[in-house]
C-alpha cells in the first residue's frame, strides 16, 4: 500500500478478539468515515454508499453547515448514516493548518475553550439528528489545545461516546483514541482494496478516514471509492460495514 500503511497497521490493532469473532462469524470489521460536512458527501458519497446499502458516519464541522444544508444532513441521519462531532470551526495547529484567522488555530485555545465547543457542536447535531449522544474525531488527528492534551479532559467530561484520531497508537484498543487509515489522492481502488484485505486477513477492525470524495480537497478519487464500496458489498458475507458507534460498541463489549 503506497498510502496510510502506519495508520492501518495501528488501526488493526484494535481488533477485539480473532478473526472470525465479529457479528454472525465475519471476519473482519470495516467504518467508513468522511470528515468537515463537504458537499462531495452529499453528492457524490452517499448516494454511493446508499447504492451499495452501505452505512457511513460523517465527522461534521458546524461552521461548515450552510442552512440549506441542514435538511440534506438530517435526511443522512434518518437514512441510517450516523453524523459525529469534529467540533464547530476545526481548530488545528497552525504548522499543519494554517488558517486565515488566528482563532483557529489550536494554539489559541485552552481545554475548556475546547470542551465548551466539542459541548457545543453535540447540540448542534441534537438539532440536526434527534440523537443525545454523538462520537467525536479530533481536528487534524490531533488533541491539543493551548499546547496541552485535552484528551484527558475529554474521557472524564463524559461529552462524546468514542473519539476517532489519526495518529498511529500502540497497544490495545481505546476507544478514546481509535486510530484511522487516510489515502491521499493518488490512492487507487486497489489500494483502497487492499487495505480492506489485510484485515481480512488479521481479523481486525479498518477504521479509513475521507475528505472530498471526487471533488473538494484531500479528496479520492470516485472512482477509487466506488471499487471499494463495490468490494465491500461483494464480500459482506464476511466483512461487517456498520457506523463507527455501532463498530465500537461491539468492538468495547466484547474486548478481552
Amino acid at each position: 500500500m503506497r498510502v496510510g500503511s502506519v495508520l492501518l497497521a495501528a488501526a488493526l490493532l484494535a481488533a477485539p478478539a480473532d478473526a472470525g469473532s465479529w457479528p454472525d462469524g465475519k471476519h473482519a470489521a470495516v467504518v467508513l468515515t468522511y470528515d468537515d460536512a463537504l458537499v462531495s458527501q452529499l453528492d457524490i458519497a452517499i448516494p454511493a454508499l446508499d447504492a451499495a446499502a452501505l452505512k457511513g458516519t460523517f465527522f461534521l464541522i458546524g461552521s461548515n453547515i450552510a442552512p440549506q444544508q441542514i435538511a440534506r444532513w438530517r435526511a443522512v441521519a434518518a437514512e441510517g448514516h450516523e453524523l459525529g462531532n469534529h467540533t464547530v470551526r476545526h481548530a488545528c495547529p497552525h504548522a499543519s493548518y494554517p488558517p486565515a484567522k488566528a482563532i483557529d488555530t489550536s494554539e489559541a485555545y485552552d481545554v475548556d475553550t475546547m470542551l465548551t465547543e466539542i459541548r457545543t457542536m453535540n447540540t448542534m447535531l441534537a438539532a440536526i439528528d434527534g440523537k443525545p449522544q454523538h462520537s467525536f474525531a479530533t481536528p487534524c488527528g490531533q488533541h491539543l489545545a493551548g499546547g496541552a492534551d485535552y484528551l484527558p479532559a475529554l474521557r472524564a467530561g463524559g461529552l462524546v461516546r468514542y473519539t476517532r484520531a489519526a495518529d498511529p497508537v500502540a497497544g490495545p484498543l481505546d476507544p478514546m483514541n481509535v486510530p484511522a487509515s487516510f489515502f491521499n489522492a493518488s490512492a487507487t481502488g486497489a489500494d483502497l482494496i487492499a487495505a480492506v484485505q489485510h484485515a481480512e486477513h488479521t481479523g481486525g477492525m479498518l477504521v479509513f478516514g475521507f475528505h472530498g470524495v471526487g471533488g473538494d480537497y484531500l479528496s479520492v478519487s470516485a472512482e477509487a471509492h466506488a471499487q471499494l464500496l463495490a468490494y465491500l458489498k461483494e464480500h459482506s458475507d464476511t466483512i461487517w460495514v456498520a457506523p463507527f458507534s455501532t463498530v465500537m460498541d461491539y468492538a468495547t463489549s466484547h474486548r478481552r
